[in-house]
């Protein structure tokens, strides 16, 4: 999304299999952007085997490690996708006493549009930003260490900005003709494992 980062008044790390949304959250709360970060995610098939006690719990002992107060860190351990990361984050901040007028979303690269897309649509009232730890697509593909997870999930995420605003999920977004055609392209290859039954 290439948003400008500056304060606002608490962070969401969504979870995902990529360990580098905790690293880059803790990085964020270092900077002094904000002053409560919620880690939100449970389980999916991709990430159970990686953090079988859920999303949510490794990154925030991840984000603990790399030096953010515990006290600073909200645990949302039970979502199980990008809408359910976005109310059940909403109900942890209430149950907190925190009514955020700015929100930045933490993701893992691919899913910033589709986590802006959806939290637009479910929490309006709240400005969002979004970022993500910033990586060339070489360097990601290292980071994580399998291609076609990151190549399936790119698909999956792309087919969920395109397909959700139908079924009410999230805004619509621009998808521009030459990702379309890279997108379909992607399928034809046999990038699939992450699409759902538009």
């Amino acid at each position: 999304m290439q948003h400008e980062l500056r304060s606002v008044d608490v962070a969401i790390g969504l979870g995902s299999h990529d360990l580098g949304v905790a690293a880059h959250s803790a990085e964020l709360y270092r900077s002094e952007l904000f002053p409560t970060l919620v880690f939100t995610g449970g389980n999916s098939p991709t990430t159970a085997q990686v953090f079988p006690r859920g999303e949510a719990v490794h990154f925030r002992e991840h984000a603990i490690d790399l030096g953010v107060p515990a006290e600073a860190i909200l645990l949302e351990p039970n979502a199980g996708n990008t809408g359910q990361n976005i109310t059940l984050s909403r109900e942890v901040l209430v149950a907190a006493g925190i009514t955020p007028a700015s929100v930045l979303l933490v993701s893992k690269p691919s899913m910033e549009r589709r986590s802006f897309a959806t939290a637009r649509k479910l929490w309006p009232d709240v400005e969002i930003l979004c970022a993500s730890e910033p990586l060339e697509f070489d360097d990601y593909l290292k980071s994580i260490g399998d291609e076609k997870l990151v190549l399936d999930m790119l698909v999956g995420d792309l087919q969920r900005v395109i397909e959700y605003p139908k079924l009410g999920f999230a805004i619509e977004q621009e998808v521009p003709e030459d990702v379309h055609a890279a997108y379909e392209s992607l399928i034809r290859d046999g990038f699939t494992s992450r699409l759902i039954n538009p």
